[in-house]
């Protein structure tokens, strides 16, 4: 089996048992333990499961992992995601740019464009974006959540909907093998939730390590997306809703 055919295989397994063991999954896939350890401790720097001697468990679906691990993790798939997003993104156009690491590093990859329009409830993105003269960042009015930067709430949400932009950037924080977009707080998911119906065209981006990872609030599903930019190839059925639904699919 293909190493990450078996990632996949390994993750629904943990998922739908909450805990297996080193000697279980290794005598599923008929390989040796130390293949099984070393799957489980890639799996693991991914943030996908924990570790428990003797095996691996679930991640907690109610906690988000800490801002500042995030923003390091998997850097590098994150750029490459960026270069190729914003290619799609003409001078000149209007942006929503939600809450996360991911669309941090799409705000970064933006500075090299001239004369957009942003809104975003992300105060980091805001102060990227805000040092181009020739820029109009507007923040929306809200909570501020003090570990990362996000701005949420009632007040963010309705903020949100008195506009209605070219194109929505939507990170997220796991993708359910249903095509579920999840994420950890309900009013940021209220909040990303009035981004895409408030676009023309919504661009999701996440790197493979947000494939089948666990989170408690539902934002939409997968399918509404236009485009879907990502680093890994998706499985098989995500594949599938992105084709049924003519959601694009970019591949870095």
């Amino acid at each position: 089996m293909i190493q990450h055919h078996r990632y996949e295989a390994i993750l629904e397994m943990i998922n739908e048992k909450s805990f297996v063991s080193i000697e279980k999954l290794a005598k599923h896939f008929n390989v040796t333990h130390q293949t099984i350890r070393r799957d489980l401790n890639e799996l693991s720097e991914q943030r996908k499961i924990v570790r428990h001697h003797g095996g691996a468990g679930t991640v907690s679906s109610t906690t988000n992992t800490a801002y500042q691990a995030r923003k390091i993790m998997d850097l590098p798939a994150k750029q490459k995601i960026a270069e190729r997003l914003v290619k799609d993104i003409p001078n000149g156009a209007s942006l929503f740019i939600n809450i996360g690491t991911t669309t941090e590093t799409i705000a970064q990859a933006l500075l090299s464009h001239s004369d957009l329009q942003i809104v975003t409830n992300n105060l980091h993105v805001a102060a990227i974006l805000g040092s181009k003269k020739d820029f109009s960042v507007i923040i929306a009015g809200g909570e501020v959540r003090h570990r990362d930067g996000g701005v949420i709430g009632e007040a963010t949400e309705s903020f949100i909907r008195n506009f209605r932009m070219d194109y929505g950037i939507i990170g997220i924080s796991g993708i359910d093998t249903d095509g579920s977009l999840l994420d950890f707080d309900y009013r940021e998911v209220r909040v990303a939730q009035a981004i895409i119906e408030n676009s023309r065209e919504v661009l999701l981006a996440a790197d493979g390590t947000k494939f089948g990872r666990r989170a408690m609030v539902s934002l939409a599903n997968i399918s509404q997306a236009n485009r879907f930019y990502t680093d890994l190839e998706p499985p098989e059925t995500i594949k599938k809703i992105l084709k049924d639904n003519k959601v694009a699919l970019h591949l870095v």
